[in-house]
């Protein structure tokens, strides 16, 4: 008797276990962890520099050849849209599989071509491959970050911030990967960048969807608890990085690194199964309670309220044009269509501030090499101020998502005028520049790092909270252009003609010809005073077209904006408790 009991009681156990176990990885918090697995490896774009000189040796290419791969590298990384339109007519594991197939196909014949394996290619075919490979990541981030905001649309700042966040790490963790799996060998790099992202974007293939919106008073915090893990691992990572560059490190150690590296990206999962664990109660005891209720008669209210969510909704199916109601735009946070945000007078604003903000700390990221270089600095301290920028645009990231959101929901602040502060801090970095004295790129590095990294997560979050989230998929990817556009403007346009000007000067003022040199070089701090007395300028212009949104959006930020996603997160509450009731009759 006792035997059957025991076992009856261990049968019983193991299926409330499964059970559990089905329950978890069906929910939204497990997505959410797939998803901050997903953005870490959605960053290879940030290892070129690792591996483009593997791919200058092994096919022959001079630097101009590889600035070309290098342009096809941000362009594919940067366009969006394609993804976004995508992702607006088809399902989310459907987006997430043609990316995963995008970046191996894409790297996996950059690898093939590096290693031999195949005959050498066009360099046109190689610029496919890479633009191929980087376009990947758009969608990626279109599948685990717009999913991951439609079902916490009340904590879209801290959920932009820590995917972005994650997005930022992802390159510096997959070099900790490397290292520890393949040892020092670049060309091994690539092979990695091509098979994990996708890898992980066909494992999570059917856990990111979207899901009911549900109200949970502590999700705050269990956000807060995710942001503690992104610091640590954030040091963590940034201090392996500087003692990988200072000493010589063992196979070992690499693999001791990458472990601890891959124990605090999964630590977020424990969070989470707690969370899951109180809910997965909480159910238990509202179905039991149910089941000993009897009730013969239901409120009407009841009945009312159920049969308004359960009755299928009465679809308009009439054919319109989608150019018929470009100008009958909609109150600011309901759902735009596609042309009626991107043709809005609010979207052109922030667009423009995007473009100069971003066009501007982009063109400061990539020349901060350069840059110190131009100033004398050595090798080591040029990897320091790298080091800087990566660090610190994990952390601009983070405080554009959680300290934006905290102001917003205590204070009414807008976003819009965040960013506008943002942009102001970034002037005073791009100055620290221009105007150079000792230390001053120690600072202008955390300042231009912060700042570009806040801005990303500010605009995406704005784009939502303006215009919807019904098209999101393609409209935050439309924001996203003003990325390459502004740095193809300030950067290729701007930057890198006044540098080759003030190189002239430098070559004339020592009696030399353009003939007689190899590269242009330019030594002194003229060579950027110009090119970012210009950036801090147009960055000016940018706060300020960023402060008329902040005036013109005012009254919109002091309303309740998340309002209707708590109305729509208390029906799936009522629809439970009026089944049970049904089930009890």
């Amino acid at each position: 008797m006792v035997e059957v009991q025991t076992v009856g009681s261990t049968t019983t156990e193991s299926g409330g276990l499964l059970q559990f176990t089905l329950h978890v990885v069906r929910g939204r918090w497990f997505s959410l962890f797939a998803s901050f697995l997903i953005m870490s490896g959605a960053g290879a774009t940030y290892l070129f520099g690792s591996y483009s000189e593997e791919i200058k040796t092994a096919l022959g290419y001079d630097q101009t050849t590889l600035v070309l791969l290098g342009f096809f590298k941000d362009f594919g990384a940067n366009i969006g849209v394609i993804s976004g339109l995508i992702a607006e007519v088809s399902p989310t594991w459907f987006v997430l599989l043609v990316g995963a197939a995008m970046n191996f196909t894409g790297y996996f014949m950059i690898w093939l071509s590096v290693v031999g394996k195949i005959s050498k290619p066009k360099v046109w075919q190689m610029c496919i491959y890479i633009c191929l490979g980087a376009n990947s990541q758009n969608f990626a981030n279109t599948g685990a970050l717009v999913t991951s905001v439609r079902n916490f649309p009340e904590s879209r700042g801290n959920m932009i911030g820590l995917l972005k966040g994650f997005t930022g790490l992802s390159g510096a963790i997959m070099m900790q990967l490397y290292l520890a799996i393949y040892g020092n060998d670049a060309q091994s790099l690539i092979l990695l960048i091509a098979w994990l992202p996708a890898a992980l974007s066909v494992i999570f293939v059917y856990t990111i969807r979207e899901m009911k919106v549900v109200r949970q008073p502590n999700q705050q915090t269990v956000f807060y608890y995710c942001l503690l893990i992104a610091i640590v691992l954030a040091f963590f990572v940034m201090v392996m990085t500087l003692l990988q560059n200072a000493i010589s490190f063992s196979h070992a150690a690499y693999v001791v690194s990458a472990t601890v590296s891959c124990a605090l990206l999964f630590c977020p999962i424990l969070v989470f199964i707690r969370e899951e664990l109180t809910i997965w109660r909480q159910m238990k005891s509202s179905v039991d309670g149910a089941a000993n209720t009897i009730t013969e008669n239901p409120p009407v209210t009841v009945e009312k309220e159920m049969n308004q969510i359960l009755q299928p909704q009465k679809e308009n199916f009439e054919t319109t044009s989608c150019f018929s109601n470009i100008f009958e735009k909609p109150a600011r946070g309901e759902d735009y269509t596609i042309l009626q945000a991107v043709l809005s007078t609010d979207m052109l604003i922030l667009f423009v501030a995007a473009l100069c903000g971003l066009g501007s700390s982009l063109t400061a990221v990539d020349n901060m090499g350069q840059i110190g270089g131009s100033l004398g600095y050595p090798k080591t301290t040029v990897k320091s101020f790298v080091s800087l920028l990566s660090i610190w645009n994990f952390f601009g990231r983070i405080f554009a998502g959680f300290v934006s959101e905290s102001l917003l929901v205590r204070y009414k602040f807008p976003r819009t005028l965040m960013m506008t502060l943002v942009l102001l801090l970034s002037c005073i970095g791009l100055l620290f520049i221009a105007f150079p004295f000792s230390g001053s790129v120690y600072i202008a590095s955390v300042i231009i790092g912060f700042s570009f990294g806040a801005q990303l997560p500010l605009n995406l979050t704005i784009i939502s909270e303006l215009f919807g989230l019904k098209y999101y998929s393609t409209l935050f990817n439309c924001g996203q252009l003003a990325n390459p556009l502004g740095s193809y403007i300030l950067n290729v346009q701007v930057t890198g003609p006044l540098y080759d000007r003030e190189a002239l000067r430098d070559l004339e003022k020592r009696g030399l010809s353009r003939a007689s040199v190899k590269e242009l070089t330019c030594m002194g701090s003229q060579c950027y005073r110009l090119a970012f007395i210009i950036l801090a300028g147009v960055t000016f212009f940018g706060a300020m077209a960023s402060l008329i949104l902040a005036a013109r959006t005012r009254q919109f930020y002091k309303g309740d904006i998340y309002k209707k996603f708590r109305e729509q997160a208390e029906a799936p509450h009522i629809e439970m408790t009026s089944s049970n009731t049904i089930k009890t009759r």
